[in-house]
């Protein structure tokens, strides 16, 4: 067995545009039933504080794992990370192949997870957040060649930090930042939103984006909201655990999903308003985690092996 920190996973995961392809294919397992996946298990452990354990499995590609995720809002105060996790990675005989830090895997799968979403406007992108997700979406969305990108954020400095990052990570990507909320969405066709999960004052209103647009968050119901939703074609990763998540992350009056964010991959975009919920399936980090676990040298091969070297990546 192995353990990598996340410094060693960050070198070890595949490009963005390898993750993306990667998270397709991850998007049609959940979408065709051929993976093993439950919602989210969760405990509260302080106050606004909580841990989710997600489990996952592929059995005809020999993919076994589980995250373990905390969210310890107290220590902001302490002047420490407010997310940490675990990936544990198991091999086909039970064993453990491998254990790593699960930052920068989730970074990218859900960055992945968008942009394999992507295929289904080819639209002017606005993302609204300035944190981690930004600058992981920023690297997916450069990969893709899908600039430009407008990006909002509440904050002058937080954008201004964003910019400089971007100018050296990913520089050929065009990046247009604002304060201003309308100008942000005026000619959005695809809008990205990973904002503090929970905000209730951020919601777009009616008449606010397109008719016809495509909605890709990453943050429950901050910007999709109820409201909106209701106006169009409602979508998940995971519809199993949309619903079991949906009355407590998104509301009691929030639409049920219709179908898959894999189906639109397969059938193709329905006319008007599109939302994707991403809530984040613990398949696409199994997926990813055994990347690096094979990258690292794990000394118990994947029975995927397979798969993964006959052109995906």
């Amino acid at each position: 067995m192995i353990h990598l920190d996340d410094d060693q996973v960050r070198s070890l995961l595949p490009a963005p545009a390898d993750a993306v392809a990667l998270m397709r294919e991850t998007l049609l397992a959940l979408a065709d039933g051929s993976a093993s996946v439950t919602p989210k298990s969760q405990v509260v452990h302080e106050a606004g504080g909580f841990a989710n354990a997600m489990p996952a499995a592929w059995p005809e590609r020999g993919l076994l794992g589980i995250k373990w995720v905390v969210l310890t809002p107290s220590n902001r105060e302490r002047g420490g990370e407010m997310i940490d996790g675990l990936m544990v990675l198991s091999g086909i005989d039970g064993s453990t192949r491998a254990t790593m830090g699960a930052a920068e895997l989730t970074a990218l799968r859900t960055a992945a997870v968008t942009g394999a979403s992507l295929v289904l406007d080819d639209r002017p992108i606005t993302f609204f957040g300035t944190g981690v997700q930004a600058r992981s979406h920023a690297r997916v969305i450069e990969a893709l060649g899908r600039g430009p990108l407008t990006v909002w954020g509440r904050r002058s400095a937080a954008l201004e930090e964003l910019r400089a990052w971007c100018a050296v990570h990913t520089p050929q990507l065009e990046l247009r930042t604002t304060t201003d909320r309308a100008a942000a969405l005026r000619g959005a066709g695809v809008v990205i939103s990973a904002l503090p999960i929970g905000l209730t004052d951020q919601a777009l209103r009616r008449g606010e984006v397109a008719a016809d647009a495509t909605l890709l968050p990453v943050d429950y119901a901050s910007m999709a909201g109820a409201e909106i939703s209701r106006t169009g074609t409602v979508v998940a990763d995971d519809p199993v655990q949309f619903e079991a998540l949906r009355s407590l992350k998104h509301g009691e009056d929030y639409p049920h999903a219709s179908g898959t964010t894999g189906d639109l991959l397969r059938s193709g975009r329905p006319e008007g308003l599109v939302v994707a919920q991403n809530l984040g399936s613990g398949l696409g980090d199994v997926v990813l985690a055994d990347v690096v676990a094979r990258a690292a040298g794990s000394s118990v091969p994947s029975a995927s092996s397979t798969f993964f070297d006959t052109g995906v990546l």
